[in-house]
């Protein structure tokens, strides 16, 4: 008999706990969840702003993480940026207002590469983490980047010339009610990278709360990491 995916759902997988070692001598606590069968896509999680709540476990993530390896093949990877606590752990260190946590954005690609063996990854940062994504994941083993709700605060015209420059997807998702940039203005700043596709998303808000709007999440990032997973089943 079949129930319906709720908040709380957690399908089968395989999970490990990680430690990503930064140059810079810290220790960043994370997790990696992985299909029980050959993995179609990797996503390597960016988190939002650790000083207003952001983590590893900020609901998206978590969500992508206890579903997409059962429902879509994907694994799916998530850390602790530096200075930032979850329920499975604090990384060392202090939060670098987005400017040391470069280091944490590199050792994390790495690890995914050399240390776990991931193929075909995809770096999806939200909010403040795609600020990191569009700075620091430009390692050319990466497929290309996909934002959630990002804000353009941090990110500069040498950014955005670099991803205009190297060609590779960057996919940006914005809520129509973004409450730090709405989706005609994304339009108007991403515009300068011409394989930029930036989504609406009709009545969505900055943190993407409720389960439909957590399902458009991970539906539009299927559409983009493995469409022939679609669509995503509402029960199980």
């Amino acid at each position: 008999m079949s129930e319906l995916i709720r908040p709380s759902t957690v399908l089968p997988a395989n999970r490990q706990k990680i430690t990503i070692h930064t140059v810079d001598g810290l220790n960043l606590i994370g997790e990696v969840a992985t299909p029980l069968k050959p993995a179609a896509a990797t996503l390597l999680c960016l988190h939002p702003l650790p000083t207003h709540g952001g983590m590893m476990d900020s609901h998206i993530f978590k969500k992508a993480a206890n579903r997409l390896p059962a429902l879509a093949d994907i694994t799916v990877l998530r850390f602790n940026t530096r200075g930032t606590e979850s329920e499975a752990g604090r990384s060392d260190g202090e939060f670098g207002n987005g400017e040391s946590e470069k280091y944490d954005v590199e050792a994390a690609v790495e690890y995914a590469f050399t240390e776990l063996n991931l193929e075909n990854l995809w770096v999806i940062g939200w909010s403040f983490g795609s600020e990191l994504a569009l700075s620091y994941a430009k390692d050319l083993r990466i497929k290309g980047l996909i934002l959630l709700s990002p804000p353009l605060r941090r990110t500069s015209e040498i950014e955005l010339t670099f991803w205009a420059k190297d060609g590779r997807p960057v996919i940006a998702l914005v809520p129509e009610f973004d409450e730090f940039l709405k989706p005609d203005e994304a339009r108007s700043k991403f515009s300068v990278i011409p394989q930029a596709k930036v989504i609406g998303i009709d009545g969505a808000k900055h943190l993407w709360v409720g389960e439909p709007f957590v399902y458009i999440a991970l539906t539009e990032i299927l559409k983009i990491i493995n469409p022939a997973a679609l669509p995503l089943p509402l029960e199980i």
